[in-house]
């Protein structure tokens, strides 16, 4: 029989295992799987879609931006930490400092640990005056944050180095030549002088035309951009440099000029390379903490630089006084560095300037 009474239709084997299904009922099921693998594959390139659109957006933004326009404020590499953080950081270096100090007490003695101590209140005053420059080149030069971060770390390693040179240089001009520490008091005086008489008018924001500057732009060609950390980039196929190794430059070079002033300075504490060496480094490590710090804390001291400008004298007439017969003792030395610093930072937290205390 083809069917029974009730018109029920002969049932065919259909399927992969050969089950009877209803005429019709395959055509349904296929139907069903049909329209959802259809919704699946829409879902799927509509999210395919909104992915490359976000990527073409961000990738737009990245290249087509113009230099120094578009971007962030530039802000100190450290200023997402607190002032809790950035003061834990600057203490950490300073407490290393003052356990080297002690190490040498031990070790060598106690007027080696006070020529130690000495050295670093006065390279420690005088790195303060690096962080300012940094700071108005990073600001000059539009650097973005990770490339301070680079920039900085580079500029440390680096200027630890340039000073080896230079102190080694130094004991071996002083051994050979010794009134050569008259040339030496004589740049610390003019320095004080200097910083006496012109108070804050080099603090420039433009540094179109400093002569650093000028001197690196004549031997370094840069592009336009940044290029993230880079200090070199691929421009039309060619290697060429970014901003970063001109800020770099400019940092080194400024920092050189720097030492101009701080190594004698040290010098007329004492002749011990050792000494000098290390009082140096542990100001120089300091500085990328302390980095953080000038804006918020340090940038208030408005006393501090007349207060460097004269420890830098009176380092300087002992020099002189020393190489007559008269010498000043390191506790004495120690003594009225350590009041001269102190006093700067009290008068200025104890007087500040009028138009910040509306």
């Amino acid at each position: 029989m083809n069917g029974v009474a009730g018109g029920w239709p002969r049932l065919q084997p259909v399927g992969r295992f050969g089950a009877p299904r209803l005429p019709g009922s395959c055509s349904l099921h296929c139907q069903q799987r049909a329209a959802v693998q259809q919704l699946t594959v829409h879902r799927q390139h509509r999210r395919s879609r909104e992915a490359c659109s976000l990527v073409t957006k961000a990738t737009s933004k990245e290249k087509h931006h113009p230099p120094g326009e578009g971007l962030p404020a530039v802000q100190p590499a450290d200023e997402v930490a607190g002032p809790e953080e950035k003061g834990e950081a600057v203490a950490l270096w300073v407490g290393a400092a003052v356990l080297f100090g002690l190490g040498i007490w031990v070790v060598q003695g106690g007027p080696q640990a006070e020529q130690f101590f000495a050295g670093y209140l006065v390279e420690q005053s005088l790195s303060v005056d690096n962080l300012f420059v940094f700071i108005l080149v990073f600001r000059y030069f539009k650097t973005p944050k990770l490339a301070q971060d680079k920039a900085l770390t580079w500029g440390i390693l680096t200027a630890a180095v340039l000073r080896a040179v230079i102190i080694l240089l130094g004991v071996e001009l002083i051994d050979n030549f010794q009134p050569v520490l008259l040339g030496f008091a004589a740049i610390l005086i003019y320095s004080s002088v200097k910083i006496l008489v012109s108070g804050d008018e080099d603090d420039e924001d433009d540094l179109s035309d400093n002569n650093i500057v000028a001197f690196c732009r004549r031997f370094i060609t840069v592009t336009e951009q940044y290029d993230g950390e880079k200090f070199f980039t691929l421009e039309n196929g060619a290697r060429v440099a970014t901003p970063l190794l001109l800020v770099l430059a400019v940092i080194e070079l400024s920092d050189i000029v720097f030492a101009v002033d701080s190594i004698p300075a040290v010098f007329g504490v004492t002749q011990d390379p050792f000494i000098v060496y290390t009082s140096n480094i542990f100001a120089i490590l300091s500085l990328r903490a302390l980095y953080g710090f000038v804006n918020t804390i340090l940038g208030e001291l408005r006393f501090l630089g007349p207060a460097v400008a004269l420890v830098l004298g009176f380092i300087g007439s002992k020099m002189i006084a020393d190489y007559f017969g008269y010498e000043l003792s390191t506790e004495l030395s120690l003594g009225v560095v350590a009041t001269l610093l102190g006093g700067g930072v009290a008068a200025s937290l104890l007087l500040p300037e009028p138009s910040k205390t509306k």
